[in-house]
């Protein structure tokens, strides 16, 4: 039998189901009967949670009366509201109310929001590690020497089904079915917001225009059992530059340093480099342009209701509300707008909780890091202003190396990756990162710094071993080794739990070097990593006898704590 898969309900879903059907009551009735209960005790959290299941199942089923959520939700926000504004302190209510907005933007179907290469980019692929094009962009110019690029698509929410025959890759060097898609998840799901393959090309001089058809045919599929029904397609241009100098005369042994002293503002004349791929990057979808007023009238509506109840009482859970509805309506206009009006006061948010609710210092610290990145990538003008160039225009580690730096933004989280699929080069040095979950998405990163922030395993660096361009990476100054026991492991939230070493095939002989048996997590980490310079100084764990491993490991390096290596 064909169709869309139903998610499997929760337990407590089914015995409100079976109740309602023992006492042959229909779900209108069980919502009629929530009703009463909840106007007899605002705090009943059953019945709450109870109306949100039986909503849920009538809007599925599309019963009669509730076909659009555009006639149910508003009535349900006033109805919330009694609830909320009799007793701001009793939490039943604004779990329904979270439930409620969720229903409110949450889109079903799944949507492409981004692509690498970009619609109408032109991408330079170089076999030099520099390259004499300029009249093309250093955004777009990339080196390869494995003689392939990756096209990436990153999609809106995880999905599943990515393949050749859902996306066509036509091109005039290329076959479709030679492309195998890989979904970029540190849990090794097979579903993931990000996909990625990777187009080989010849070593010749070479100009040619690449179409990618995505969704035209069925098979894409949301977590949810949702369906990618809303087909696009973008086109590129490949320009392939072939190697012009013998590879023995570039200086493999070259340093890369993201000090301070190293760059110089991005300079003007590549001033709408970044505008044209900024702007190429983020898919157009059609049907953007037919979403529903109802949706922004009925979070402007909440914005200013909350705004009143927090002139009346100073409420934690009513500011948390008020930042999740002001991102909420950001989010939805920004592809009309192009902006993120109440960025500001989202953070003026966030940093209130910070002090007003310290037990959770920690989320209200990670989501105030997200805002703060959506707003520095939210147009080409905040973007520019974090843009330099490195002090070697010519440098044979990189190509044409601009670099985009976060640094010092006290950032605990990472977020806006779909607007950063284009960076080959960053510094995200000297903030308060303790997780990098996401950055597996950046395929073209060659040169990252993660110097002086809070990383505290190896386990936090798994998404860099999906980054196969990556070359040089500063780790130095983290908390690496504080712990003896790596707890990331064992939280459940994390899809870095129980990852490290899954696909290892038990019937292979790894290794019979003791240093790297009492070293296998390095071993994990490190294996797939194509290094040529690592900076690991300053973490507890860098001692020479585990330098000594990394060199075991990783062959290739070059440099090691800014050292030549033999």
């Amino acid at each position: 039998m064909h169709g869309r898969p139903r998610k499997a309900p929760k337990p407590e879903d089914e015995a409100a189901s079976f109740v309602a059907e023992s006492m042959k009551r229909s779900d209108q009735d069980e919502l009629k009967y929530t009703e009463d209960l909840i106007y007899t005790n605002f705090s009943n959290y059953s019945a709450w949670h109870n109306r949100s299941v039986l909503l849920s199942a009538l809007f599925e089923k599309k019963a009669e009366g509730f076909l659009l959520k555009e006639k149910v939700l508003p009535e349900e926000y006033e109805f919330i509201h009694q609830a909320i504004f009799t007793d701001p302190d009793d939490q039943s209510g604004w779990f329904y109310h979270l439930w409620l907005l969720d229903q409110t933007v949450r889109t079903d179907s799944p949507l492409l929001a981004s692509s690498w290469p970009g619609h109408g980019s032109d991408v330079l692929l170089v076999g030099d590690r520099c390259y004499n094009g300029s009249g093309f962009s250093p955004f777009s110019a990339l080196h390869s020497d494995s003689g392939s690029f990756p096209i990436v698509l990153y999609f809106n929410q995880p999905v599943g089904g990515v393949n050749s025959s859902t996306v066509t890759v036509e091109c005039g060097f290329n076959k479709n079915e030679d492309l195998l898609w890989k979904p970029l998840s540190a849990s090794n799901s097979q579903t993931a917001r990000v996909w990625v393959a990777h187009l080989k090309v010849p070593s010749s001089d070479l100009h040619s225009t690449v179409e990618v058809s995505v969704g035209h045919s069925k098979g894409i599929m949301s977590t949810r059992g949702f369906e990618y029904s809303h087909p696009s397609m973008f086109s590129f241009k490949v320009h392939v530059q072939p190697m012009q100098r013998d590879s023995s005369q570039v200086s493999v042994a070259e340093t890369i340093s993201l000090r301070e002293e190293n760059f110089k503002v991005y300079g003007t004349q590549w001033g709408e480099s970044i505008i044209d791929s900024f702007d190429q990057l983020i898919i157009k979808n059609g049907h953007e342009t037919t979403a529903s007023n109802w949706r922004f009238e009925a979070l402007a509506k909440e914005i200013e209701c909350f705004r009143e109840l927090l002139l009346l009482v100073d409420c934690k859970i009513g500011k948390l509300t008020l930042a999740r509805l002001l991102k909420a309506y950001d989010a939805m206009s920004h592809p009309f707008t192009n902006q993120l009006v109440h960025s500001e006061e989202v953070l003026e948010l966030y940093s209130d909780l910070m002090k007003l609710d310290p037990t959770h210092y920690q989320f209200y610290k990670d989501e105030h890091s997200i805002v703060l990145l959506q707003k520095v990538t939210s147009s080409k003008e905040s973007l520019l202003q974090h843009c330099f160039q490195y002090k070697d225009s010519v440098s044979s580690a990189i190509c044409r190396p601009i670099c985009l730096r976060l640094n010092n933004l006290s950032l605990s989280r990472m977020g806006a990756f779909e607007k950063l699929l284009w960076v080959q080069m960053l510094d995200l040095s000297h903030n308060e990162l303790q997780s990098i979950e996401g950055l597996e998405a950046v395929q073209l990163l060659s040169c990252l710094s993660l110097r002086n922030n809070k990383l505290r395993s190896l386990t936090a660096l798994e998404p860099l071993r999906k980054l196969k361009s990556l070359r040089i990476l500063d780790i130095s100054y983290n908390q690496i080794g504080d712990h003896s026991i790596d707890t990331t492991r064992y939280v459940c939230s994390s899809p870095l739990s129980h990852s490290v070493g899954s696909e290892l095939n038990r019937d292979e002989t790894v290794t019979s070097d003791v240093a790297l048996i009492n070293n296998w997590e390095a071993f994990y980490i490190f294996k797939d990593f194509n290094l040529n310079q690592l900076d690991i100084v300053g973490n507890t764990i860098a001692d020479e006898k585990f330098k000594s491993v990394l060199v075991k490991i990783m062959p290739k390096l070059k440099q090691l704590d800014g050292k030549l290596l033999d």
